[in-house]
């Protein structure tokens, strides 16, 4: 009975997330965590894992679901923009996981913490300023921008690592600046470069013993899974109801306040 209960508020869990990832283009992973570790009272590193494998799986939808949005020969003229911000967050994400395993969970909590309060203000910041539908990159074609998307991205594999996220709230907004591309090919293209990160994350994640809560935890993953690909298709869906600006100030907040009262009080 417990099990049937816990799999149904996953699965209502999910399609919420989902459904307000949808809505404003993300997956809601960052919206995940807190709920996993408040409300389900997982351990801080058997959340990030189990965060990260249903982060696997709605990207992949995510990435199928796009695939007749942006012709292929479209990316693959930007694959140069894919494979400059994977050569930094594959080696980011590695370094970040193999970190979290060793660090004690009081600073897991902590670095959590700030990373969510981050995302949280880069949610806020993109609601009163927005994103530009395509500029003047930072930096023209050379040396100076190669290095600069190895930097971005070694810091956003680094993010997503520690929180199991996919990673987009970022990747989108240093594409569109650092490359200059139009935010819905952005989307597109961060796709291909948060799966192999996360991918890698998870690899090295098979190491820790917490990596058992796979096992342990299956039937509320599948749940939550199942919800949070039902509401990212119905979010989708409404998407253009309701102001994304306005929803992604309401949603920065929500993440700000759920993120301190959680991994500030985590046991």
């Amino acid at each position: 009975m417990r099990v049937f209960t816990r799999s149904g508020q996953g699965f209502v869990a999910g399609s919420l997330i989902g459904t307000l990832g949808g809505l404003i283009g993300l997956g809601g992973a960052e919206f995940r965590l807190p709920v996993l570790v408040g409300v389900f009272r997982l351990g801080t590193l058997e959340a990030v894992i189990l965060n990260k494998a249903m982060s696997l799986v709605v990207v992949a939808s995510a990435l199928l679901f796009r695939s007749g949005t942006t012709a292929p020969d479209v990316l693959a003229d930007h694959l140069d923009v894919v494979l400059n911000l994977l050569a930094g967050s594959l080696f980011g994400a590695w370094w970040a996981a193999g970190h979290a395993m060793t660090l004690s969970k009081r600073w897991l909590n902590r670095i959590i913490l700030v990373l969510l309060i981050g995302l949280a203000l880069v949610m806020l910041s993109e609601a009163w300023g927005g994103v530009h539908e395509g500029s003047t990159p930072l930096f023209e074609p050379g040396p100076l921008r190669w290095v600069a998307g190895l930097v971005a991205g070694f810091g956003i594999g680094m993010v997503a690592a520690l929180l199991g996220v996919a990673g987009g709230e970022l990747l989108i907004p240093a594409i569109v600046l650092l490359y200059g591309l139009d935010i819905k090919l952005a989307g597109s293209l961060s796709l291909m470069v948060s799966l192999p990160t996360m991918l890698v994350g998870f690899a090295r994640y098979t190491r820790a013993d917490a990596f058992a809560v796979l096992h342990k935890e299956r039937p509320l993953m599948i749940w939550m899974v199942a919800g949070s690909i039902l509401g990212a298709a119905l979010g989708g869906l409404l998407l253009g109801l309701a102001p994304t600006k306005l929803l992604m100030g309401m949603l920065g907040i929500v993440l700000l306040v759920s993120a301190i009262k959680t991994f500030q009080h985590a046991h």
